[in-house]
Parts: structure tokens; C-alpha cells; sequence
């Protein structure tokens, strides 16, 4: 891939749009109701990665040692997700362990359990720590190991549930956009919403998918394409842009390299106005995807 250095934006946008991008990790965690349980991985690399060297950790209850261990299965192409649901499908334990949904289960790719069987920290209710480990390696962590955090971690330092909100039970969280590789050291303290926003309980929008900052393995500098942006400086709320090709995708990158706005072609046009009201004044880099894994960058002022 060329490197792109833009003027004003410079290396620090390159490395901060490229940083890490070269392993699994997390890229969203459900605790919903009864077994409503998952957890998505997402490739951020150019590559499909066979699965077999990689487990899935359920550390419970502050333990510090695994409780649980899911062998993950199959491969997960470049910049896909995978999931891996709870896979109870009959009542257990007395009528006190429900099956999970049926329609949670239908988006796995990976089914995990039933409780007692190889496997099982999709059994996971808030206040259990969870890693992503290749041949034994921690290549994420989600919560802490060896902290149990009482009912669920929180919003407020210390993050234990004698303080704030609960966030990591009855809650869905997605990894934000700006994550661009795993938590590989225990955190003294786990605050998740430091790298994850929160959806409400039994909500699983987007599970299955995934947006990351990473690159998507394309060539940056495609010179035999013509593309043209404006107004620009552009003071009126929007942007167009046209092209020689059809686009398929735009996307626009703030100088800390963060991935701040997306809007998709309609697959078939040359032309795309983009609209900027929500996007505050300074210099953006653009990304114009077409077909066959080609793509176009420059650079736009917000005035």
C-alpha cells in the first residue's frame, strides 16, 4: 500500500489511521436477558484468519484463572466479524436457565455450550472478565482478571458496582470506531466505556458487522481515477464529489485519524453530495472507494 502524506495532516494521520489494524480483537460484547449472550470478533487485517489457534476466556467471578474456554472454529475473512452466541437451546437447571433466542442465535457464526460442556463463557452475567487468546496469548481483554467487580463494572472510578451505572451487565456494547487492536496488559482499572459505546439490553444492531478506522487493504493512490471535490473550502454544509467511476463509498477521516463520517453510493453514480453539518470546522481527509478494492484520497477544509 502507498503511504498517503496530505500536507497539513501529515505522518501523524497516517500512523494514527494505521496504528496496530494487525490482529483479532473484540468489536462487540452482548449481555442481554436469560442467555442472551455473544460477543463479536473483527479481523482489521488484509488477510482471512484461520481460527484454530484461537480460544475465547471466561474468567469468573474475579478469578484469576480460566473458567471457561471456547476453541474457536472456521475463518474469519479480512475485515469481517464473527460471532459467537450462546447456544443453550433448551430449558436447563430447574427452568432457572432459559434457551437463548433463537434469533440471537441465527446471526452466530459459532455456537457456544451448553453449560457444562467443552466451553460456555458465553455464560457470562456482568461481572465476569473475558479474553481473545491465540495459542495462549491474551490478544484482548474485556474487564479485568482477578477483580470481581460485585454485580457488573461501572461508568464511575473505580468502575466496581458500589459506584455509577452498570454498563457491563444488561447492556450491549460495541467497540468504537477508533479501536484499532486489543487490550493485551490488564488494566489497573476497567472503564468500558473508554473504548465502547453502549446500546440498550436485547439490542443487536449492527452484531455481525463491524466499523473499524483500520485501512481495507486498497490502493490509496489510484492515479488513473479523476475525481474532483467541491466546494472546497466548503462553508455550506455540504460536499460533492465527482468522479470518473462509480462510487461506491466516502468516508472522512479527522486529524487525529478517526473515521468521523460514512456515506455509501448508490452503486451506480459518478456523483455524491455529502452533507457536513455535524462535522466541526478544521481540514478532513476523504476517502473515495470504488469497485475492485480501488480508492481515491484528498483532502477537504470545513470553514
Amino acid at each position: 500500500m502507498k503511504k498517503i502524506l496530505l500536507s497539513v495532516l501529515g505522518v501523524s494521520t497516517y500512523i494514527s489511521i494505521h496504528a496496530q489494524c494487525n490482529e483479532l480483537f473484540i468489536s462487540e460484547y452482548v449481555e442481554g436477558s436469560g442467555n442472551d449472550k455473544a460477543m463479536e470478533i473483527y479481523n482489521p487485517t488484509n488477510s482471512a484468519i484461520n481460527l484454530s489457534s484461537y480460544t475465547i476466556n471466561r474468567y469468573s467471578n474475579g478469578s484469576s484463572s480460566i473458567v471457561n474456554t471456547l476453541q474457536l472454529t472456521g475463518t474469519i475473512a479480512a475485515h469481517d466479524a464473527f460471532v459467537i452466541a450462546n447456544g443453550q437451546t433448551t430449558v436447563e437447571q430447574g427452568g432457572q436457565s432459559p434457551p437463548a433466542s433463537p434469533a440471537l442465535q441465527a446471526l452466530a457464526d459459532q455456537l457456544d455450550g451448553p453449560y457444562g460442556t467443552n466451553g460456555a463463557p458465553m455464560y457470562m452475567n456482568g461481572d465476569d472478565a473475558l479474553t481473545l487468546e491465540k495459542s495462549g496469548v491474551k490478544v484482548d481483554i474485556f474487564g479485568k482478571i482477578g477483580e470481581d467487580p460485585g454485580t457488573a463494572w461501572t461508568n464511575v472510578f473505580p468502575y466496581t458496582d458500589g459506584n455509577g451505572t452498570w454498563i457491563t451487565k444488561d447492556h450491549t456494547l460495541q467497540r468504537k470506531a477508533s479501536v484499532t487492536g486489543g487490550a493485551t496488559i490488564n488494566p489497573t482499572a476497567f472503564n468500558p466505556l473508554t473504548e465502547y459505546d453502549t446500546l440498550p439490553e436485547n439490542t443487536w444492531t449492527g452484531l455481525g458487522a463491524h466499523t473499524c478506522s483500520c485501512p481495507t487493504g486498497i490502493n490509496e493512490m489510484d492515479n488513473s481515477i479523476s475525481v474532483a471535490i467541491y466546494p472546497n473550502p466548503s462553508n455550506a454544509g455540504f460536499f460533492n464529489i465527482s468522479s470518473s467511476e462509480v462510487i461506491k463509498t466516502v468516508e472522512l477521516y479527522n486529524v487525529m485519524g478517526q473515521r468521523v463520517l460514512q456515506k455509501e453510493g448508490n452503486r451506480t453514480s459518478k456523483y455524491i453530495t455529502v452533507e457536513t453539518e455535524t462535522l466541526i470546522k478544521g481540514v478532513y481527509v476523504v476517502k473515495v472507494l470504488y469497485a475492485n478494492n480501488r480508492a481515491t484520497v484528498t483532502r477537504l477544509s470545513i470553514q
